[in-house]
């Protein structure tokens, strides 16, 4: 049996390749999507894990682009953050790794396709609505679900077949990509303790002088930093890297989850927390209110449907096709000023401004109505809530 699995190179995906390479005599290619986060040591070292553990092959697949613009450049225009907080890091890159990971079984001819997710985990909805609707043929492996393996059970295996634990398998699970890095652990699972001191790897913020940098927008998306063009991806990357010295962007989010149970992680994602902020200043200078508001409400539900892992429903090109209109005005730059554990947007400037001084100056003076008129307006604006006040009072 041929079996094409979604490799990532932690302990649950390592314990599948040994698994079904002794227990089931199953040839394993094993395939890691990079969608960010991972440097070229980081890859090299998959790769070689994949081979000890008993993969015939390994492919590794750059899909940073296709992420970027298949789902984060929505996440940005949509200003998405689940819970207020958390800019789905994960979610937006699952669905793009199943995608490349089934074109990579049909291309091999492949009997089935595996990945390692638990069943207590959104992953596993994500990958298995994925593989059903673009391989429905496939039969979808899940060893780590199927067994109920707990993470310690994975670990003495790989221990019993004299091979070697990935990492920091006994204490974190991690996932690194483009759009930020989720963790996590024990800690997690208990809603009132906070991470511990090397959750992060590097103790507590350090103290820098501030730094201010400007991004450039162009159809609601970031086009260059501090002057320098690049693209999407390219620009994320250097944005997580200016972000992190200043260890910005990190977190806890507690919420739903796609089973309908609460689930908790912590997270490190400073380039999106940074960019979904700055993109979300600009669209208050040039969109008007209930063009905000309402794409703001369809940005919620697709980032919410995303998470879920129903990417494939139609309505969600539907939506992004209405969050794509609405950035054609968003144009312009943000200036963001780093500080040791946060930022803010200081400044936002766009040829498609609203704020117009030569119209009027908020709480100042203006050319477009009389006092006697704004006197009026107050009036008017005043009935319902006073009909309804007098109606109590009967």
């Amino acid at each position: 049996m041929q079996i094409v699995l979604a490799y990532s190179g932690g302990l649950d995906t390592s314990f599948c390749v040994a698994y079904l390479t002794r227990k089931l005599k199953a040839e394993v290619s094993t395939v890691i999507v990079n969608t960010g986060g991972l440097s070229r040591q980081s890859l090299d070292q998959v790769a070689g894990r994949a081979r000890e553990m008993g993969a015939v092959r390994h492919y590794e697949i750059d899909a940073r682009e296709a992420v970027f613009n298949g789902y984060i450049s929505t996440l940005i225009r949509g200003n998405v953050l689940r819970g207020g907080v958390y800019p789905l890091s994960v979610a937006a890159e699952r669905t793009q790794q199943a995608i490349e990971v089934a074109k990579k079984a049909c291309e091999l001819n492949a009997d089935a396709i595996a990945h390692g997710s638990t069943g207590a985990g959104n992953d596993q909805v994500r990958f298995d609505v994925a593989f059903s609707i673009l391989v429905p043929d496939l039969m979808i492996m899940t060893p780590i679900r199927d067994m109920g393996l707990a993470r310690e059970q994975a670990i003495e295996y790989l221990t019993s077949c004299n091979l070697e634990i990935p990492g920091d398998s006994q204490r974190y699970s991690v996932n690194a990509g483009l759009w930020g890095t989720t963790l996590g652990g024990e800690w997690t699972h208990d809603s009132w303790q906070g991470p511990p001191a090397d959750a992060w790897g590097d103790g507590e913020a350090v103290s820098r002088e501030p730094r201010d940098v400007v991004i450039q927008w162009e159809s609601g998306l970031p086009v260059a930093l501090d002057g320098f063009r690049m693209a999407g991806p390219e620009l994320v990357e250097a944005m997580a890297t200016a972000v992190g010295e200043y260890q910005i962007g990190r977190g806890i989010h507690i919420g739903e989850t796609v089973l309908g149970i609460k689930g908790r992680i912590g997270f490190e994602a400073g380039a999106a927390t940074a960019l979904i902020h700055a993109h979300r200043e600009l669209e208050k200078l040039v969109l008007t209110r209930w063009q905000a508001f309402w794409k703001d409400h369809l940005s919620q539900f697709w980032g919410d449907r995303l998470h879920e892992g129903q990417a494939f429903d139609p309505v969600m090109d539907d939506i992004a096709a209405m969050i794509e209109s609405s950035q054609s005005h968003v144009v312009g730059e943000t200036r963001l000023r780093f500080e040791s554990g946060r930022f803010s947007v200081t400044g936002v400037r766009s040829p498609n401004s609203l704020m117009d001084e030569s119209v009027a100056r908020y709480g100042e003076e203006n050319a477009l109505w009389t006092g006697d008129e704004a006197r009026a307006f107050a009036k008017i604006s005043s009935i319902p809530s006073l009909l309804a006040t007098q109606r109590s009072t009967r």
